[in-house]
């Protein structure tokens, strides 16, 4: 590096040089836990360890110090902070060095960064540490923040408490420590839906809702159409999932055979019978409009998960066209080209569905076929 910026009329300009989304030599170091290179850009050069990524997506507003938390080198993370890295300064995406460190499981640094006094709790309008922890499946600093009492019950919009969070990644270790470390398990999104429910009315969750029927978590709460979770396991045609809440669940008047066989044959009725449009339209509306406030927070994550709900209950080519735009800001190419191409197949002659193949392509650096999609739009 040194030969290079020799070579440069101003050695200062070595800081526009890196990767795609404004990412730096210094964030590089950084993250590669590189501490003798970030002491030469730092002490000769004036790197600025507080420098912000400019741009959209994952790396948008991510500094040299927040990078230096992924690498797991406490050397290098306190190199930067005592070269003025800021504990309390935020990314894009609401995330300081703390929430960095927590979300790629590097506990050294997690400790490291607690014993200098950060907030446990520190929130910077997009959730906790733990949230992040929970969120990402990172069992080992969910345990540690618990350890520094992290408050369990936080919530944040959108995605609601760290609980809900590892449910919807499925992290069963994670969900046994917030648990153990006083998570309520009927406090659940801001839809409103309770871990129960949403285990209940979404299928391949039965592991979990034996998990949380056994932690105590209440049968009798509904959904916010009334819905009972053994209501919904018997929709779905699930009888495992019903004979669990049965012994569980107080008698519903409406259902005169209250028998798990009669609680499915209920269903099956219920189910056979035309469905409610209004009820139908509200669910739909509830359920975009919080996957897109997910994406207003560039929580691309999360809220391609929130999309996968929606379509669920109803696929649309808005949907499928959302969630294509949520992977391609994740890098995930495959995946948005999928959902590019379930968009067409809906509304073939789309300009957006085009404009999302387009790009799925170009990010899998397919350009023939990039260039088909737009001469389609």
């Amino acid at each position: 590096m040194k030969g290079t910026v020799k070579s440069l009329d101003d050695p200062r300009v070595i800081f526009s040089f890196g990767m795609g989304g404004g990412i730096g030599v210094l964030h590089i170091a950084a993250v590669g836990g590189h501490l003798e290179v970030c002491k030469y850009l730092v002490e000769e050069l004036g790197g600025d360890v507080n420098a912000p990524a400019p741009g959209v997506g994952d790396f948008a507003g991510v500094t040299p110090f927040m990078s230096s938390a992924q690498s797991g080198d406490v050397s290098t993370v306190k190199y930067l902070l005592d070269h003025g890295g800021d504990l309390t300064k935020s990314d894009a995406k609401g995330r300081t060095v703390l929430h960095h460190a927590a979300c790629i499981g590097s506990c050294t640094v997690t400790e490291f960064l607690l014993s200098k006094g950060v907030a446990v709790d520190i929130d910077c309008g997009r959730g906790t540490p733990l949230h992040q922890a929970a969120t990402n499946e990172q069992d080992k600093t969910v345990k540690i923040l618990l350890e520094h009492h992290a408050d369990p019950n936080a919530t944040v919009v959108g995605i609601g408490t760290a609980l809900m969070g590892s449910l919807l990644y499925r992290s069963l270790k994670c969900m046994k420590l917030l648990i153990k470390g006083g998570a309520d398990v009927n406090r659940g999104s801001s839809l409103p839906m309770t871990p129960l429910v949403f285990t209940t009315g979404w299928g391949g969750y039965t592991n979990f809702v034996k998990f949380l029927s056994k932690a105590g978590a209440d049968p009798n709460i509904p959904d916010a159409y009334g819905n009972l979770p053994i209501e919904l396991a018997a929709k779905r045609d699930c009888m495992e999932e019903v004979e669990m809440l049965f012994p569980l669940t107080s008698p519903i008047p409406t259902i005169p055979n209250w028998s798990i066989d009669g609680i499915i044959s209920h269903a099956k009725f219920e189910s056979a019978k035309p469905l409610d449009r209004r009820q139908l339209e509200q669910t739909k509306a509830t359920l975009k409009a919080h996957a897109d406030h997910l994406f207003s927070l560039k929580d691309y994550k999360v809220a391609s998960k929130a999309y996968g709900v929606s379509i669920d209950v109803a696929p649309s080519a808005t949907l499928y066209a959302n969630r294509s735009l949520c992977k391609l800001l994740l890098d995930d190419g495959e995946g948005a080209l999928s959902d590019a191409l379930r968009c067409r197949m809906l509304r073939p002659n789309w300009v957006k569905a085009c404009y999302r193949q387009a790009a799925a392509h170009k990010l899998l650096k397919e350009y023939k076929q990039a260039c088909d999609a737009l001469l389609d739009a």
